[in-house]
């Protein structure tokens, strides 16, 4: 009996023992609800509530978007720049290559799009499939890719026009109104880009019907100068262009009375032939070339205003760019065989072009359709960046204000009228050259992030929410397949039945996902991820040495390689969800796999100060979210107990 006693007394906790258990399971636990929060995603089910938004716009609607926004006034410039100094004719090539990676990307966003017909784009994709921090980082970055973008291109825009009409606004400005701060503020405020942003701003809280309208007006135009451009250069053109040799070239340049550009013995400008710089120059190119097919995704943030978006989405992110191929690979194709590549002018190549054949008559026609182009990509620019802030305040991560719609255009006027103040400020100040590469970090990690949830989502074993089954449009959704509000928030962790099959990870013995398959999907995916930024990383930065053929960094680049094609066959060998959708990416996992690693690798090219000015940027970005965004998610209630809850668990676990 008194061993009971002494052995009771021992085994029963002391009050002051009971407390440190207490502390420490509530600092356990409350680390373990700060992850749940980061981690939180989104439940959408677009069928149970009606859109803020009009829906109103049709397919046609969406490709001119897209047309609009992708070709821009680069079809007009980057041609020529690249053609001359890395690709020579072979940038026919480099605008295929550069067009079969945007595609990578464009079809991963089209999949979304028949999932998750709602605004958003790639935030909201990310935000249903990786969770809520992810969400926000894209959204964040994608807000400043636009709004640069905007800023950039209304300078572009007035410094057109002005050269146009002789440079009048220039002259006045630097005279009246020079602003001395070189490095920091442009020479002069740019006053008629301010006019211009207020001009689409006003245009687009009219109405998307109307905008859209102006933007197919444009976008018709400029795809008619383009088309106008192509046939001049196959008439006035010759095949003797894509075949110079070196005599030819010095000849050229020697009876143009152009002896400074090329020399005998010079190969500043290559070789000539149809691949003066050999197949490298072409990859350069197609470098370049990728960032002329950036845009499409604006079409993605229509899914609240689309008639039928599981197909319309799709249908026109994809239409959209195999139009701006055919216009970019027509367009490089007539200049190139309307003059040699070496004698383009980077600057104007199409004025100079009709200059050396004959027909400067036409540049009248370049003049109308390079402001046109401008005008569409300046609306393209504009018309998502709105949205996306919609989308986000509507969730709760930034400020519910920038979520109201108006009743009578059923446009987010104050997201609009805010994005557009914000842009013009920055265009009427800075001279913006420094911060255009911090446009291509926010939309390469849009890409990447959804290639990389479309690689997740297809290996699961259970969609998020209700949505995607209705993007099924001749079957009813089995319930079976249908998924909870508690099912999108399930653990990743398999269920006890499941744990056996870990020892069959490349051969499952079931045809449809599990918990564990989709497990398996998940770490195997975060392994690649990690797999292709220390590749892409080690390719830029050893760069001299892979060149020189040194061994070691070989053998670690194709080890890395290596690894990532077994983890990769992993993935191909867990059973994918039957799931029916309107489109699918097909060549799973290869497709998603490639769009990643040529995302990150661009990313990776960029310099040091755009990397450092990102995480500025990212720095504000953290103190809205963890200040204001995490507390005021709209998940935030669907994702954890209450409090009370919470507290009776753990005082009446904490003396068992």
């Amino acid at each position: 009996m008194v061993l009971l006693v002494v052995m009771s007394h021992h085994l029963s906790p002391s009050p002051h023992s009971c407390r440190a258990n207490l502390h420490k399971r509530m600092g356990s636990q409350g680390l373990l609800d700060f992850g749940k929060k980061l981690l939180r995603r989104k439940v959408v089910d677009w069928t149970r509530e009606e859109s803020k938004l009009s829906r109103c716009l049709n397919t046609f609607d969406l490709v001119a978007l897209g047309v609009g926004s992708t070709l821009g006034a680069g079809v007009y410039i980057l041609a020529g720049a690249v053609a001359r100094e890395d690709a020579g004719p072979a940038i026919v090539i480099s605008f295929l290559i550069a067009a079969l990676a945007s595609v990578l990307a464009g079809l991963c966003y089209g999949e979304f799009g028949a999932r998750v017909p709602k605004t958003g784009s790639a935030y909201l994709y990310s935000y249903v499939t990786v969770g809520e921090l992810l969400a926000f980082i894209t959204g964040w970055n994608l807000i400043l890719s636009y709004v640069i973008g905007t800023s950039s291109v209304a300078r572009a825009w007035s410094a057109t026009f002005d050269e146009l009409t002789g440079k009048h606004i220039e002259r006045f400005c630097q005279e009246h109104m020079t602003m001395n701060a070189p490095g920091v503020l442009a020479e002069y405020p740019d006053i008629f880009s301010v006019l211009i942003i207020f001009i689409l701003t006003g245009l687009l809280t009219c109405g998307v019907k109307e905008s859209a309208m102006v933007n197919k007006i444009f976008t018709c135009i400029n795809v008619l100068v383009l088309g106008f451009v192509m046939v001049s250069g196959f008439v006035k053109g010759s095949v003797k262009n894509w075949h110079l040799t070196i005599d030819d070239m010095y000849n050229m340049t020697d009876d143009s009375g152009r002896d400074n550009q090329t020399q005998v013995g010079d190969l500043k400008h290559g070789v000539g032939g149809f691949m003066p710089f050999g197949f490298n120059g072409v990859l350069s190119g197609a470098a370049t070339c990728f960032y002329a097919f950036v845009g499409f995704d604006c079409i993605a943030t229509t899914g609240e205003e689309v008639k039928n978006p599981q197909k319309a989405i799709p249908i026109g992110i994809v239409a959209s760019l195999l139009i701006c191929f055919v216009a970019y690979f027509g367009v490089s194709a007539a200049l190139t065989l309307m003059m040699p590549y070496y004698l383009l002018d980077p600057n104007s190549p199409l004025p100079i072009a009709f200059q050396y054949v004959g027909w400067e008559g036409a540049n009248y026609a370049v003049a109308v359709g390079s402001l046109c182009a401008l005008s569409t990509s300046l609306l393209g620019s504009m018309f998502p960046m709105p949205r996306v802030i919609y989308a986000m305040a509507e969730d709760g991560l930034l400020f519910k204000c920038l979520a109201t719609v108006s009743k009578r255009t059923k446009t987010p006027a104050i997201a609009t009228v805010t994005s557009g103040a914000v842009a013009a400020a920055m265009a009427f100040l800075f001279d913006l050259k420094d911060l255009v590469d911090l446009m291509s970090i926010g939309t390469l990690l849009a890409y990447s992030l959804v290639a990389a949830c479309v690689l997740v989502l297809r290996y699961q074993p259970e969609q998020p929410n209700l949505a995607y089954q209705m993007a099924s449009t001749t079957e009813e959704p089995d319930t079976n397949e249908s998924a909870s509000t508690s099912g999108s928030q399930a653990p990743f962790l398999p269920e006890e039945e499941e744990k056996e099959s870990q020892n069959s990870i490349l051969f499952p013995q079931n045809s449809d996902p599990s918990r564990f398959s989709g497990l398996v999907v998940n770490i195997s995916s975060c392994i690649i991820g990690l797999l292709i930024v220390s590749c892409c990383s080690f390719t830029v930065l050893g760069k001299d040495l892979l060149i020189k053929g040194t061994v070691w960094a070989i053998v670690m680049i194709a080890l890395l390689v290596l690894i990532c094609l077994i983890v990769g066959l992993i993935i191909w060998r867990q059973p994918e969800s039957k799931t029916k959708l309107s489109f699918k990416v097909p060549l799973l996992p290869l497709l998603p796999i490639l769009s990643i690693f040529v995302n990150v690798y661009l990313m990776m090219q960029l310099d040091k100060g755009t990397w450092i000015r990102f995480a500025v940027w990212m720095f504000l970005g953290f103190i809205i979210y963890f200040a204001y965004g995490m507390g005021h998610s709209m998940e935030a209630t669907d994702s954890a107990p209450p409090d009370s809850e919470r507290n009776m668990d753990l005082n009446s676990d904490s003396c068992k």
